[in-house]
C-alpha cells in the first residue's frame, strides 16, 4: 500500500506533491500485478466491484472533480461515455450504471482503463506543475484519500471473488502469519466523565470525522487483546451458531436462511479448520485476530465470552490510552506487516454510523462522500491490514451494515465496570 503521504501543508512544493500523487496511483496498479484481466473483470456480488472498475472509478474521480472543474490547463475528457460507466453514487454528477451491474461491463477492456489512468495522471500532474489553488489543493488531498479507501475495496473484493474459485487459488505471496505470537488480555479502565470525540484541526481528515465533541463515559472497560481465531473456533465448538440466545433476531434469521455454521473464508478440510486469504488457504491459527466477521456474528461473540461491544467513544477513549496489544493479521506481501495497533483488523462498534453534533456535510458533488450513508449502518473503528497506513488514526470511522462479511472486520470486547 502507499507509504504515508506529505500532503496535508497547503503551501508543499509541487514536487511533493506529485511524488505523492504518483505514490498512490502506482501501489494501486501494483496491486493488480499478477492478476489476470480475468481476475479484474469477475463481480462475485452486489456489494462488491471488479478491480477494473476500481481502476477506473478512482481515475473517474480525479477527471470529474479536479480537471472538469479547473481553468488552468484545457482538458479534453478521454471518454464520454466513462462518466456513466464509472460514477459510483454521485447523484449531482448525473446517472450511473447499476452497481450490481459492474461485473457486465466487460468493455472498455483493462488495457484500455489503464490507458485511462495514464492519460488522466498526466493531466493531473501537469495541473500540479502548473500550481494548485487552495480549493485544488483540497481535492487533491481528498482524491489521494478516496484512491487509498479503494485500494483497501480492491483487494477486499478480489479476495472474495477468489474464494468463488473451488481450486482456492492463491494470488499473492504469504507472509510468515502463522508465527503468531500469544496476546495476554487484560482489562483496561476506561475514564468516568467527559471525554473528546472526532477531530478538529489542519491535518487531513474525512468530513464524517468531525467536529470534535464532548461525550461521557460511565467507566466500563476494553480488552487489551481482539478476540482471536481459537475465540471463535471455542465459540463455533460451543454451539455458538446454534444458540439463538446469543444472537439479535435479525442475525438469528440471517444465519439460519444461510445455515451459516462459521465465519466467511472458514472451511474444513480434512480434520483441520483452514481460512482462506490471498495467500491462498491457511491453518487457522490460535493467536491471530479473528476476521472477516460480520456485526451479528461480533455481537454473539460478545454475548457468549460475557462481554459487549463498545461504543465508537469507548474505542477512541482506548485507542487514546496506549493499551492496545493487537496481533498481526496481514495475510500477503503485498501489504505491510506489523504490530503497530489497529493494523490487524477493523473493530465493529455497537454506535450507529450517525453525524456527530454540528456535522455539516461540504457543498457540491464531493459533499456525497459520507453524509448521505449516515443510516442503517455501523461503526468500525481502527483500521485492518489492507488499509493504508496513513489512514490508521484514533478518529477514523468506518462504516457498514451489520450483515457485511467481506471486509477485514473482528471484535474487540467491552464490559461495564
Amino acid at each position: 500500500m502507499a507509504d504515508t503521504l506529505s500532503v496535508d501543508d497547503t503551501h508543499a512544493r509541487s514536487g511533493d506533491l506529485r511524488d505523492a500523487f504518483l505514490r498512490v496511483r502506482s501501489a494501486t496498479e501494483k496491486l493488480i500485478g499478477d492478476c489476470s484481466p480475468e481476475d479484474c473483470q469477475i463481480q462475485s456480488m452486489p456489494d462488491a466491484s471488479p478491480a477494473k472498475w476500481h481502476l477506473a472509478h478512482t481515475t473517474w474521480f480525479w477527471e470529474t472533480f479536479l480537471l472538469n472543474e479547473q481553468e488552468q490547463v484545457p482538458y479534453q475528457v478521454f471518454d464520454p461515455d466513462f462518466n456513466f460507466l464509472f460514477n459510483s453514487y454521485y447523484e449531482a454528477v448525473g446517472p450511473r450504471h447499476s452497481r450490481p451491474n459492474r461485473g457486465m461491463i466487460t468493455r472498455p477492456s483493462l488495457a484500455r482503463v489503464l490507458e485511462y489512468r495514464r492519460y488522466v495522471s498526466d493531466h493531473v500532474m501537469q495541473l500540479i506543475d502548473d500550481g494548485l489553488t487552495e480549493a485544488q489543493n483540497d481535492l487533491l488531498k481528498l482524491g489521494l484519500a478516496h484512491e487509498e479507501q479503494h485500494q483497501e475495496l480492491l483487494l477486499t473484493d478480489l479476495k472474495h471473488a477468489l474464494w468463488q474459485n473451488p481450486l482456492s487459488p492463491s494470488l499473492m505471496k504469504q507472509t510468515n502469519v502463522n508465527a503468531m505470537p500469544h496476546v495476554e488480555q487484560s482489562w483496561v479502565q476506561l475514564p468516568e466523565g467527559p471525554v473528546s470525540v472526532g477531530c478538529d484541526g489542519n491535518a487531513f481528515q474525512f468530513d464524517n470525522e468531525g467536529p470534535a465533541h464532548k461525550v461521557y463515559l460511565n467507566g466500563g472497560q476494553m480488552s487489551s487483546a481482539l478476540v482471536t481465531e481459537k475465540d471463535v473456533a471455542d465459540f463455533i465448538a460451543d454451539g455458538g451458531y446454534s444458540t439463538a440466545s446469543l444472537w439479535l433476531s435479525d442475525g438469528w434469521a440471517r444465519i439460519q436462511l444461510e445455515g451459516r455454521t462459521a465465519p466467511l473464508y472458514w472451511t474444513g478440510r480434512e480434520t483441520e479448520m483452514m481460512v482462506f486469504t490471498l495467500a491462498g488457504l491457511m491453518p487457522t491459527d490460535d493467536h491471530r485476530p479473528a476476521a472477516h466477521l460480520d456485526f451479528y456474528e461480533a455481537n454473539a461473540i460478545a454475548e457468549w465470552k460475557g462481554a459487549r461491544l463498545p461504543t465508537e467513544a469507548e474505542w477512541e477513549a482506548f485507542a487514546k490510552s496506549g493499551a492496545a496489544e493487537d496481533g498481526n493479521a496481514s495475510e500477503i506481501e503485498a501489504v505491510p506487516s506489523t504490530h503497530a495497533p489497529f493494523r490487524s483488523v477493523w473493530q465493529w462498534s455497537r454506535s450507529d454510523y450517525a453525524p456527530y453534533p454540528g456535522y455539516k456535510a461540504p457543498r457540491g458533488a464531493v459533499g456525497e462522500y459520507n453524509g448521505k450513508f449516515m443510516v442503517n449502518q455501523y461503526v468500525l473503528r481502527g483500521s485492518s491490514c489492507f488499509t493504508a497506513p496513513r489512514h490508521s488514526r484514533v478518529a477514523y470511522r468506518n462504516f457498514f451494515p451489520a450483515h457485511a462479511q467481506w471486509q477485514v472486520s473482528g471484535v474487540r470486547l467491552a464490559r461495564d465496570a
